[in-house]
C-alpha cells in the first residue's frame, strides 16, 4: 500500500525495510523469481528501499560509496584514459571520438559519469548492449521488446543514447521493475545493488566493468572469490586486467585544468 503513495515517509519506509531484512533475504535466497519478489517487496526494487538493503547486507551506503568515490576519483580516471589509453589503443581512441561526438555541448557530472562508463566499456573491450538496451524516448515500461533486453540487470535507455534520454528504465529477469528514473547515477546504482541484493553473478561478458565499478567505485575489496557467473574456463580470483588499471590510475598524476 505505501509503494503505491506519492508522499511516503522515507524514515516510516528505512524503518520497516530493516525491520524485513531478514525475511527479504528469506525469499531471495530460496529463489524466489522477480515477479513475486516486486509484488511482495516493491520497495526492495527502489531507491531508498534497495540502498537499506544493500547496507545491511554489506555494510556499504550504495550512493554514498559511489558518490564519495566519483568525487575522489572520477576526474583522474576520465583524464587518464583521454591522455593515456587514446595513446595505447585506435579503437578507444574511436570510441572516445564517437562519445564525444555524441555528446556535444552537454556538460556536468552526469554527462562524466556517462563518458566514465561507456569509456570502461570501451576499455575492458565488453559490449555496450550487455548493460544498455535503447527504446524510444516516448516508451513505455508494456512496450519495451524484453527478448532484446538481457537477463542480468539492465538500464533500460529511453533514448537514442545515454546523452540524450531524459529518463531510464531498470530491467531484472527480463522484467521492467522500474519505469521512470531522471537520473543516471540512481540507474547505475539501482542496476549495480541488483546483483547483491538479489544473489546475481556477473555476467562473463562484462566481468572486468562490474568489478572495476565494484572495486573503484563501491568500495568492495573482498580478497578472495568472485561475483562472476562460473563458465568451463577457471577464472583467477582477482581479475589482472581490473588490479593493473586501478594501480595505474593510483600511480598517475594529473592536473585539474
Amino acid at each position: 500500500m505505501m509503494s503505491q503513495q506519492t508522499d511516503v515517509n522515507p524514515e516510516e519506509v528505512k524503518l520497516l525495510m530493516k525491520l524485513t531484512f531478514y525475511t527479504q533475504r528469506k525469499h531471495v535466497n530460496q529463489g524466489e523469481n522477480i515477479k513475486n519478489l516486486l509484488k511482495e517487496w516493491p520497495f526492495l526494487f527502489d531507491e531508498l528501499g534497495m540502498a537499506v538493503h544493500f547496507q545491511e547486507l554489506t555494510g556499504i551506503g550504495l550512493k554514498e560509496a559511489f558518490t564519495r568515490n566519483l568525487d575522489l576519483k572520477g576526474k583522474r580516471l576520465l583524464s587518464y584514459m583521454k591522455t593515456v589509453c587514446v595513446n595505447k589503443s585506435r579503437k578507444f581512441l574511436e570510441a572516445l571520438t564517437k562519445y564525444q561526438v555524441m555528446r556535444g555541448e552537454l556538460s556536468g557530472c552526469s554527462e562524466d559519469l556517462k563518458d566514465m562508463v561507456l569509456l570502461l566499456l570501451s576499455y575492458f573491450d565488453e559490449k555496450e548492449d550487455a548493460i544498455f538496451c535503447y527504446v524510444e524516448d516516448t516508451c513505455l515500461a508494456g512496450e519495451v521488446h524484453m527478448d532484446r533486453v538481457p537477463l542480468t540487470p539492465t538500464i533500460v535507455v529511453c533514448g537514442r543514447s545515454c546523452y540524450s534520454a531524459k529518463r531510464f528504465m531498470l530491467s531484472v529477469d527480463q522484467n521492467i521493475v522500474q519505469d521512470n528514473i531522471p537520473s543516471f547515477m540512481s540507474v547505475l546504482c539501482l542496476m549495480f545493488g541488483s546483483y547483491y541484493c538479489l544473489n546475481i553473478h556477473y555476467p562473463s561478458c562484462l566481468a572486468s566493468t562490474l568489478e572495476f565499478l565494484q572495486r573503484c567505485f563501491f568500495s568492495i575489496n573482498p580478497e578472495k572469490g568472485t561475483k562472476v557467473e562460473k563458465t568451463k574456463r577457471s577464472r583467477l580470483h582477482l581479475n589482472p586486467r581490473v588490479l593493473t588499471l586501478i594501480q595505474e590510475l593510483s600511480d598517475y598524476e594529473w592536473i585539474d585544468v
